[in-house]
């Protein structure tokens, strides 16, 4: 494998970004997720959607593709201070969009990254298996009593997990 790369030199591959689009799934009209959260439309947005708004497939894919710069990769190239491989930064911008830039900063992972503990980062993505049902009830959606609720976010953080370490197949 070749080396990594410093992180100011990375931007977020197609491959990330199809892959970060299959993760969040496409919603044409505004919805809320879970009671609390914003509202959210195509692949995840949530700024500026107002309940009523509508999008289609490519509007939203442009949509993910300049929020994921502007906002996601920025927050990363500032918390995440040693080199990555490619596949490495694809996984931690998409967990970043998925958790948000606060939650991805302060967390374990960044620390370990910055430690270059890239192995314990990895795995540290596993840590992310908890599902907030409504505020006060929070479900860890690696047991199997909680897969029809949110196994898919459970898939997911495995599959992050197994790119991250070994990178694209």
């Amino acid at each position: 494998m070749k080396a990594r790369t410093a992180v100011a030199a990375l931007v977020f591959s197609a491959a990330g970004l199809i892959g970060l689009a299959r993760n969040e799934g496409y919603r044409g009209e505004a919805y809320i997720p879970t009671e609390g959260d914003r509202p959210t439309i195509g692949f995840g947005s949530t700024r500026n959607v107002r309940m009523g708004d509508t999008t289609d497939p490519v509007s939203a894919l442009a949509r993910l593709g300049h929020e994921v710069n502007q906002e996601y990769e920025a927050a990363l190239k500032r918390c995440v201070h040693v080199p990555l491989y490619q596949h490495e930064y694809d996984v931690f911008v998409d967990h970043a969009y998925n958790v948000g830039v606060a939650a991805f900063c302060g967390s374990t992972i960044v620390k370990r990254l910055n430690r270059r503990d890239y192995t314990g980062a990895c795995d540290a993505l596993l840590m992310w298996r908890f599902y907030t049902v409504r505020p006060g009830d929070k479900r860890d959606c690696s047991l199997p009593e909680n897969k029809s609720l949110c196994g898919g976010l459970w898939t997911r953080r495995q599959e992050a997990r197994q790119l991250c370490l070994e990178g694209y197949p």
